[in-house]
């Protein structure tokens, strides 16, 4: 089986709920997506920050993950810093920090269609701009374009490719960058702990 690693990228979160410190609303995010990954089979796992958003990621990690300190917040950073650390990964997907209810099963489909595609990208939930994540075989393949997680469309990258089969797009999951977007969160779903607590007290203050 090919060595694989999951990473959550901890970008700065664009929106806040009301009421809720944003600090600790990041934080908040990070922890529930670092603790997802770790439950993960089969993966290692790890994180990825800037130089500014260090301490963030040492403050959520668990015992003996690795952080990658990557040059920006992007994917391409990230498996960039996977080719230079000679860790010998040869699959990385790399996932948003802001999917706090971000089911593993979602996560494994980003990783399965690189038995036979070089890239692949799971779209934001709803139709609009921007990625849950990408994963890619390493090395990562010259054509890929810079995926910024807010802004990139499969459709953009697939029009890179050489060819379009080169791509594939797996299923969409929400991320929370704005108030529409907490109606999406799945109750139902264990995990997310962290997240809960906080919505939870800013409804009571409310």
């Amino acid at each position: 089986m090919a060595r694989r690693v999951v990473v959550a990228l901890l970008a700065p979160v664009i929106w806040t709920p009301p009421g809720i410190d944003p600090a600790q609303w990041r934080r908040a995010l990070a922890e529930d997506v670092v603790d997802l990954l770790a439950m993960l089979n089969e993966v290692d796992t790890a994180v990825a920050a800037t130089a500014a958003d260090r301490r963030l990621a040492d403050e959520v990690i668990w015992p003996g993950t690795t952080v990658y300190e990557v040059s920006e917040p992007t994917p391409n950073a990230v498996f960039a810093a996977l080719a230079a650390s000679g860790d010998g990964y040869e699959q990385a997907a790399v996932v948003a920090g802001d999917a706090p209810d971000l089911p593993g099963l979602t996560v494994g489909k980003l990783l399965r269609p690189l038995t036979s595609r070089p890239v692949a990208l799971a779209p934001v939930e709803g139709g609009v701009p921007g990625l849950l994540g990408a994963a890619v075989r390493l090395p990562v393949p010259s054509w890929l374009p810079v995926l910024d997680l807010d802004s990139a469309v499969p459709a953009a990258v697939r029009a890179a490719a050489p060819e379009p089969g080169d791509l594939a797009v797996t299923p969409s999951w929400h991320r929370l960058r704005g108030p529409a977007d907490l109606a999406r969160l799945d109750l139902a779903l264990d995990g997310w702990e962290n997240t809960r607590a906080l919505l939870t007290g800013a409804d009571r203050s409310g």
